[in-house]
């Protein structure tokens, strides 16, 4: 299924989401004025390397490497695919948490991903590149809170589509079921990445963002069922045709 609105209305504007979403892009329409030669140089001096993370985990360059990487793609379908996920999740997070704890969920899920795909496959030599990792944090925070929002999308049969609705617990159940098999399946190959697909980032940045979020809600109340309730069918009747 690829997901293309969710009824889950929000309260405030998701001006930190969009902000993330503006310098991803931002940084790749820089890297579209680089040279592939340019580009790769970039990729393996600038962001993450496992073996060169290993050498010296603890180094500030260790986290700037894993900080930049967050914001780097490997192609417009890369960006395009995160891009998505995080405008259609991330403002109801955000909207949720509020700013301060919205921006500490994304980059402690950004870096919890990386170390666990560094963990995973220490000797790599190839780049770890792009926002999925902090992505996938905001999902799992997603999953925590609204498991029963409708989340509406499209599947494709062939050349035919269909236009679903599922909730939103098994649309990122499924995600997540997903990235884990495709994990367990890299395992076996002569690297822990198929395709240039990180799975285990996804995963232990989906882990990492569903904890967090499991622990600030102590903090942080949801507004009142009745509040939420009416805001959610308000939204719905606009889905109506």
């Amino acid at each position: 299924m690829l997901p293309i609105s969710d009824m889950n209305p929000t309260r405030r504007f998701p001006l930190l989401n969009y902000l993330f979403i503006g310098i991803n892009i931002a940084v790749f329409a820089w890297e579209l004025g680089l040279s592939e030669g340019q580009l790769q140089a970039a990729f393996i001096n600038l962001a993450v390397v496992p073996a060169d993370i290993m050498r010296n985990p603890f180094s500030l360059e260790a986290f700037l490497d894993i900080l930049r990487s967050m914001f780097f793609h490997g192609g417009i379908a890369h960006i395009g695919g995160n891009m998505l996920y995080l405008w259609l999740f991330g403002d109801n997070v955000e909207d949720r948490f509020g700013k301060i704890l919205y921006f500490f969920v994304y980059m402690v899920s950004g870096f919890g991903a990386a170390i666990a795909q560094v963990l995973i496959n220490p000797n790599s030599q190839i780049p770890l590149v792009g926002a999925s990792g902090a992505i996938a944090g905001v999902l799992g925070a997603y999953f925590v809170f609204y498991p029963a929002v409708k989340v509406r999308g499209v599947v494709f049969l062939g050349y035919y589509m269909r236009s679903v609705q599922w909730p939103a617990w098994i649309v990122l159940g499924m995600w997540f079921v997903l990235q884990a098999l495709n994990g367990v399946a890299s395992l076996c190959a002569v690297n822990a990445e198929s395709g240039g697909v990180a799975f285990f980032a996804h995963i232990g940045g989906s882990v990492v963002g569903a904890v967090l979020s499991g622990l600030f809600s102590i903090v942080v109340p949801q507004p009142p069922r009745e509040q939420r309730y009416e805001a959610l069918y308000e939204r719905a009747q606009r889905y109506r045709f």
